[in-house]
C-alpha cells in the first residue's frame, strides 16, 4: 500500500467520477490531507457468478474525491442480501457494463480525508454509514468513499463490528416507516419477516415512535421479536398469519414480499393504510428485458397497482428501497446510543475470507449478521 502526506496549492489533476472508476487519488485546492492513501486492497467483482468470482487485489487505485465527499478507512463493513444478489448478476443490466464491480454498502470506520466542501466531519473521525444500492465502488476496500450525506459520527458505546451491521437495514427501514407511511405514536405497523436486518430494525423503528407493532418470523426468532418490542410475533411456520394476526394496520412493511404476502398484508390494512415492498420489480424486469423495455414496464406495473389498490382498498401501495437520508442516519445514531436500536451479528470474518463468508450465506450456514474485518 503506498501513503500520501503532503500539502497542495496546485489545482487538483483531472480525474474520472469517484463512484464508477479506479483513478488515482489527487490533492485539490489548498487542501490538506493526512495519511491519504492512493492505493489499497480491494474485493472486486470482475463477473457476475458464485463466491468463487470473488478477487481481493492489492494496489487498487484510489479515486478523486469531489467537494461533497469522504475518504473513510474500514474497519468493519457487513455483507447484505444485496451483495449477494449482484455478485450473482442481480442488476445486471445496470452494472455489467460498469464490472468490475467492488460490493459492499455499510461500512464503519475512520475518516482519512474530506473534499473541500464537507464541514460535518474531520479527519480521524469514527464514522459509520452506508452507500445508496446502485453505488459502483463499494465497501469491499480498505478506503472506501461515501458523500458527506451517507455518514455520521459512530456511536462510542459500540464497535465497528457493531456499527457496521446497522446503517443499510435501518436506513431501508427508516424510508418505508418515517418517508413513507410517516407512522405516528399510538399507530399499528406490521412487520412481514421481522427475522432478518430490515425487519427487525423495523420493529425497532416502529417502536421507539410509539407504535404497537406486530410481526411474522421463524419459531427461533419470535423471542427476540417480543425483546425487541413488538406485542406480537407470530411464527409463520406453525401458525395460520391470517387467523393469528388480530385487527388491522396502519402501515405494513412485507420484507418477504411474495404473492402471499402481499395479498395477506393489504388485507390487514385499514383503508389509508400503507403496504411498502422491498421486492420491487424494476430492478428483475429490466435485467430480463433490457433497460429500454423494462424499465418503463416497471412503471407501467407499479402504477396499475398503485390504482388497483387505491380504488379495491383504499390503500396506497409502494416498491420501498434504501436511499441517503442524512437526517435518518442522524436519528438511528441517537437510537442507538439509547440502547434502542440494533443489528446482531452472528459472525465476523477477515477480508481475506470474502468468498468463504458469501459461500456461508449462500448455503444458509448462517441466518444472522455476516461482518468483514479490515485490519
Amino acid at each position: 500500500m503506498r501513503w500520501l502526506l503532503r500539502r497542495s496549492s496546485r489545482k487538483a489533476v483531472p480525474g474520472f467520477g469517484s463512484r464508477g472508476s479506479f483513478s488515482l487519488f489527487e490533492v485539490g485546492f489548498s487542501e490538506v490531507r493526512r495519511s491519504v492513501a492512493t492505493s489499497c486492497r480491494a474485493v472486486l467483482l470482475p463477473r457476475f457468478g458464485g463466491p468463487e468470482v470473488l478477487e481481493l487485489r492489492d494496489n487498487v487505485s484510489v479515486p478523486d474525491l469531489k467537494p461533497n465527499e469522504v475518504l473513510v478507512r474500514a474497519r468493519a463493513v457487513s455483507i447484505n442480501p444485496l451483495d449477494c444478489r449482484m455478485r450473482q448478476g442481480y442488476g445486471r443490466s445496470l452494472f455489467k457494463p460498469l464490472l468490475p464491480l467492488i460490493l459492499g454498502r455499510d461500512i464503519s470506520g475512520e475518516v482519512a480525508s474530506v473534499g473541500s466542501s464537507v464541514h460535518s466531519l474531520r479527519v480521524g473521525q469514527e464514522v459509520f454509514g452506508a452507500l445508496h444500492p446502485t453505488a459502483v465502488r463499494g465497501t469491499y476496500v480498505d478506503y472506501a468513499i461515501l458523500a458527506e450525506d451517507e455518514l455520521v459520527s459512530k456511536p462510542e458505546s459500540i464497535s465497528h463490528v457493531e456499527a457496521s451491521a446497522i446503517p443499510f437495514a435501518a436506513l431501508t427501514a427508516w424510508r418505508a416507516l418515517r418517508s413513507t407511511a410517516n407512522i405516528k405514536p399510538g399507530q399499528r405497523v406490521l412487520v412481514l419477516g421481522g427475522g432478518g436486518a430490515v425487519g427487525f430494525s423495523a420493529i425497532q423503528l416502529a417502536v421507539a415512535v410509539g407504535c404497537h407493532v406486530s410481526t411474522t418470523c421463524g419459531g427461533e426468532s419470535t423471542g427476540r421479536m417480543v425483546a425487541a418490542g413488538a406485542e406480537q410475533a407470530v411464527d409463520y411456520t406453525t401458525e395460520d398469519c391470517e387467523v393469528s394476526i388480530k385487527g388491522y394496520f396502519d402501515a405494513v412493511l412485507d420484507t418477504i414480499g411474495v404473492p402471499e404476502t402481499e395479498r395477506i398484508g393489504v388485507n390487514l390494512l385499514k383503508r389509508g393504510g400503507h403496504y411498502m415492498t422491498l421486492q420491487g420489480e424494476a430492478a428483475s424486469l429490466t435485467d430480463k428485458y433490457g433497460m429500454v423495455v423494462g424499465l418503463p414496464m416497471s412503471t407501467a406495473i407499479l402504477l396499475q397497482k398503485q390504482m388497483q389498490y387505491r380504488y379495491s382498498h383504499g390503500i396506497e401501495y409502494n416498491w420501498t428501497y434504501m436511499r441517503a437520508d442524512g437526517e435518518g442516519l442522524e436519528e438511528i445514531r441517537r437510537l442507538i446510543e439509547a440502547g434502542k436500536l440494533k443489528v446482531p451479528v452472528e459472525k465476523t470474518f477477515p477480508i481475506t475470507q470474502v468468498r468463504e463468508a458469501h459461500e456461508a450465506k449462500d448455503k444458509r450456514l448462517i441466518f444472522g449478521k455476516v461482518v468483514l474485518e479490515l485490519d
